[in-house]
């Protein structure tokens, strides 16, 4: 078994806050994706799992084992960093059979081992070659031989893809995924990258400030975040939040009337205000019950795709649409009311 779990983890440093009483539980052989932006936790969390950090006050196990005081060589784990932190001067052979050489393993386990991971990452051809001799994907992926060949119980990867180029992330993205596959073992990965986080993740955790938003399935989160935060980090442009009055159990878009089904009004049917979500690509489709005209402020030309920016209640919005779409200053865009998620004013938690 190597499931991971937290039990109301706290890291302070002096008297600041950094993780704040984090619960969690990451399955047997799950590819769980931290996620948040810079300073929110995520990198703490993965590091105090792996005992390079001490932890405040809670527990930590590994399987079953309570690892808090268990020395980081010892609690059967493997850190791939964002530097690929390869010795120059050892050959590829040489930086993956290291960690085998550190516990004395025999010569011929040490080369069985060292050449089955070079198989599995398509390296045989570079084992005798140095760092720089190699690309920043192949480092990488030296990176991970050197984790592999010591057949450990969990993966800690911090943001290993963040040196290299567009194209690079996406191919190792894919071979990440199909080494998680092969191995069949617990990967805790740590992205600031939210594409990332939605294409390798079995489950994500979304954090903000040390504490967990959300924990659940991309697909959940991405169309049922629990609160504007998490529907505001991911997706890119993010969600849509539009402020607006609640009168007579409709909302205003501009000045354009809403009607809501009988399911909606009775979320908002006490209250004043809400908060309406809408996905920017839910913005023009074919099934829409309602549509409106609005004023563009820009708009980008990203290959298939075109993304115009305007404002509805003073809120600045946009909306994803098909490249061959003709408009000029204005555009008129359909929508489905079904499509809205709501949110509550005050505590920007979804209600709906």
């Amino acid at each position: 078994m190597s499931k991971v779990t937290l039990k109301n983890v706290v890291k302070k440093y002096d008297t600041k806050t950094i993780i704040n009483n984090v619960s969690l539980e990451i399955k047997d052989k799950e590819f769980l994706v931290l996620v948040g932006s810079s300073g929110c936790g995520k990198s703490t969390i993965l590091r105090m799992i792996a005992g390079l950090e001490d932890i405040t006050d809670g527990e930590i196990f590994i399987g079953d084992r309570c690892v808090n005081n268990v020395h980081p060589k010892d609690r059967d784990i493997a850190f791939v960093f964002q530097s690929y932190a390869l010795y120059p001067h050892m050959t590829v052979y040489e930086n993956i059979a290291f960690p085998l050489k550190m516990r004395n393993y025999k010569k011929d386990e040490i080369d069985k081992k060292v050449k089955e991971a070079a198989e599995i990452l398509n390296l045989t051809e570079y084992l005798q070659r140095r760092p720089k001799q190699l690309s920043g994907g192949q480092r990488q992926r030296v990176a991970l031989g050197r984790a592999i060949v010591r057949s450990p119980k969990v993966f800690l990867m911090d943001e290993p893809l963040s040196n290299l180029d567009a194209k690079l992330r996406v191919q190792m993205r894919s071979e990440i995924k199909k080494l998680h596959e092969k191995l069949q073992t617990t990967f805790i990965y740590v992205t600031h990258d939210q594409t990332e986080a939605l294409t390798m993740g079995d489950r994500i955790v979304v954090l903000d400030k040390g504490v967990i938003q959300q924990v659940d399935e991309p697909e959940k989160i991405y169309y049922s975040p629990a609160n504007t935060f998490v529907g505001g980090f991911l997706g890119s442009p993010s969600m849509n939040f539009i402020k607006t009055d609640v009168v007579n159990n409709t909302i205003k878009f501009n000045d354009y009337v809403i009607n809501l089904s009988d399911k909606q009004k009775d979320t908002i049917k006490d209250r004043k205000t809400v908060i309406i979500g809408i996905r920017p690509e839910k913005m023009d489709v074919l099934d829409a019950n309602y549509d409106f005209t609005v004023n563009i402020d820009i708009s980008e030309m990203l290959g298939s795709e075109k993304i115009v920016y305007f404002n509805i209640n003073g809120e600045k919005c946009a909306a994803k649409l098909d490249a061959q779409k003709q408009f000029d200053k204005q555009i008129t865009l359909k929508f489905n009311t079904e499509d809205f998620l709501f949110f509550d004013s005050e505590t920007k938690e979804r209600i709906y």
